[in-house]
């Protein structure tokens, strides 16, 4: 039991060699503290002997009370509770658990009824949410700000804790490794899946897990699908493990999103024993730092007919990685690849020579719903953060909250969650109920559409989050980093997996190619 204290007593605690703080009816003794106080002792020091909990809440998050609070606590006043517990992830206690927020969570975390999830889809979120919060999150969030790439060390703790196999979503490759959570390889379905993506976007360190997750999975189910027995049986199972890396490299400066216009060729030796690489890739997702990567090239004549698919050593002679810039982290290794004459085994050959387009179209569809999960994760732990926000920042004598424009803001914010997610679930729950060739003719249209209604509506909460947080909306560290850097890079989805034109425009065609063959114009195909 905490002890007792008066206001009284606390008043007494007002000198510099003996100061205490109230903050929510919690009394704190900041004595020695002060001094490692960010914001320097004085600033901390003037409210000795006096109640801060205004002005605490108006320059911090719960979670650093959350941090510091529990070695500080000296007691409680009288006919007072403690604070209530916060759920905020970034708190050290607060490690796995479920928001209490409101709109925090998907809806069946909230208590509300659902098909689509059972007592394994908890048990494994808790067990995601707390893995990361304890072994990920501080690196992440760091890396996020030095750009330095994902440690190979840390890629496997990861693949031994069971989150790099999970990460394709359900199949054979789930007996390659120890599961997690105690599930069984054959419960593991679309729904853990996205459990997931969601959990590793809620961290709010987009470029360094893209270092850790983005080529990976994009590259290793090419490599599952189309991959000879050999590179199974030797490359798959190091990157797996995370002891290597591997990358899609497919888009080019001259193609974008025109996949069947690629220009970098593959010509066979004259003892036909190699191809001979040559050409360029761009804005490709941890080329920089990858041992392998699965590149489209041309190998016959122009269109779609002449691309196939290379499984190329990124370590050999001839070829060159340079770092791109890009929005948000460098530790994503996003590259601009150059090949120069560079000799490829014809053994390294995915698929069929001339026939790589379709493999390449196969693996948009679930590229593109894991940018869909990830971006409507991010916008719920936004909302959650305005949230908060607005119901502990005061200004001009009273809560945000108070404020009919704020609470327009939150409405729109959360109208906008709740139907990409609720979209999200249904799509979800088709790809886990459709064969693979049924996800292709019928569902490539509909991600498509609702890829592009996920990364609209997330501009709009990015816009709504920074005019709610104000200034702190804008700054990269501190009380407004998780909605600064949302607002930063919640552009790139947008981009990602197909540009916002061409998956509208493809959702279209599919409709009209269905309902009205006639009028699907042969020169519009992707």
């Amino acid at each position: 039991m905490a002890e007792t204290i008066s206001r009284a007593e606390v008043k007494r605690h007002n000198k510099e060699e003996d100061a205490w703080i109230v903050i929510n009816d919690c009394v704190y003794d900041v004595t020695k503290f002060a001094m490692l106080h960010p914001g320097g002792e004085k600033l901390l020091l003037q409210y000795a002997g006096e109640d801060a909990t205004e002005d605490f809440y108006g320059l911090h998050k719960q979670s650093v009370l959350d941090k510091f609070g529990p070695r500080l606590l000296k007691g409680k006043l009288p006919a007072t509770e403690a604070p209530v517990e916060t759920n905020e992830a970034d708190g050290v206690s607060a490690w796995g658990k479920i928001s209490k927020v409101p709109y925090a969570e998907m809806p069946y975390w909230r208590g509300w009824k659902s098909p689509y999830y059972n007592e394994s889809h908890v048990r494994f979120r808790k067990y995601v949410r707390e893995f990361y919060d304890k072994e990920v999150r501080e690196i992440a969030v760091n890396g996020e700000t030095t750009h330095e790439a994902p440690s190979l060390e840390l890629m496997q703790t990861i693949s031994k804790a069971g989150l790099m196999h999970t990460q394709l979503g359900p199949g054979e490759h789930l007996n390659l490794l120890p599961m997690p959570a105690g599930l069984k390889p054959e419960e593991f379905d679309y729904f853990h899946s996205m459990i997931l993506h969601e959990e590793g976007a809620r961290v709010m360190a987009p470029g360094f897990f893209d270092g850790i997750y983005a080529g990976f999975t994009i590259s290793v189910p090419a490599l599952l699908h189309f991959g000879t027995e050999k590179m199974k049986k030797t490359v798959l199972p190091e990157i797996l493990a995370g002891r290597q890396r591997s990358c899609l490299a497919i888009t080019e400066a001259f193609a974008g999103s025109d996949v069947a216009n690629l220009r970098t060729t593959a010509t066979k030796s004259a003892d036909g024993s190699h191809y001979i690489v040559n050409g360029t890739k761009k804005w490709i997702t941890n080329g920089t730092f990858a041992d392998y990567a699965v590149t489209a090239v041309r190998t016959g004549g122009a269109g779609a007919g002449g691309v196939s698919m290379l499984f190329i050593p990124l370590k050999s002679e001839g070829v060159n990685a340079k770092i791109i810039k890009a929005a948000y982290s460098h530790s994503a290794g996003t590259s601009y690849l150059t090949f120069e004459n560079v000799k490829v085994p014809v053994e390294n050959l995915m698929g069929k020579e001339n026939q790589g387009f379709a493999l390449v179209m196969a693996n948009f569809n679930m590229e593109r719903l894991h940018l869909v999960q990830g971006v409507v994760a991010c916008m719920r732990y936004v909302t959650e953060e305005c949230f908060k926000w607005a119901t502990q920042r005061k200004v001009f004598g009273k809560p945000l909250m108070q404020q009919p424009v704020i609470r327009k803001k939150l409405g729109c914010m959360i109208a906008d969650v709740e139907s990409c997610s609720a979209w999200l679930e249904l799509v979800t729950y088709q790809v886990q109920n459709m064969s693979f060739e049924e996800q292709n003719r019928q569902l490539g249209g509909t991600i498509g559409l609702l890829k592009y209604q996920a990364t609209t509506a997330a501009q709009n909460v990015a816009r709504d989050a920074v005019e709610i947080f104000g200034g702190r909306g804008l700054t990269q560290t501190g009380m407004g980093r998780v909605i600064s850097c949302f607002h930063r890079t919640i552009i790139g989805p947008h981009i990602f997996g197909g540009a916002a034109d061409v998956v509208l425009d493809l959702g279209v065609r599919q409709a009209v190619k269905a309902f009205a063959p006639d009028l699907d114009s042969p020169e519009s195909k992707l």
